[in-house]
């Protein structure tokens, strides 16, 4: 805020607030095919680490990690350009971590959602197996 008590234009709290939105888009339309929620917004401990939006549990038992991406604007690629190679690293080094706490992991697959918040309802495109973790 500024001395006046005002909130700069684009704040991080409204970015905050249009991420909290998509994900909670992206979980229900996720709910509504049949997945099960395990975590939302795992991150691996220390600096340079990972975070994982949301991770659910497939009706095959398979879990799913979930990278939410939301853009109000389609310049510079829109939301799925967004998920750069340095991005799918640290989605990947944080789904590892998750998944060292099995002794036998289950299967398992890196999903991408994109929601356009512009109208209402959003819209979500539900990306499966949206890439590996080579």
């Amino acid at each position: 805020m500024d001395f006046l008590g005002k909130r700069p234009q684009g704040s991080a709290v409204s970015t905050t607030a249009r991420g909290q939105r998509a994900e909670d888009a992206a979980l229900a339309c996720l709910q509504a095919q049949g997945l099960k929620l395990v975590a939302r917004n795992y991150r691996t401990p220390g600096r340079g680490g990972g975070e994982i939006d949301l991770i659910l549990r497939d009706r095959d038992g398979s879990l799913v990690f979930v990278e939410v991406r939301s853009r109000n604007t389609e310049r510079f690629g829109g939301a799925a350009a967004s998920i750069g190679s340095i991005k799918q690293q640290r989605i990947v080094l944080a789904a590892r971590h998750y998944l060292m706490q099995f002794a036998a992991p289950p299967p398992c697959r890196l999903d991408v959602v994109l929601v356009d918040t512009s109208g209402s309802p959003a819209a979500v495109e539900w990306l499966k197996a949206a890439f590996d973790a080579m």
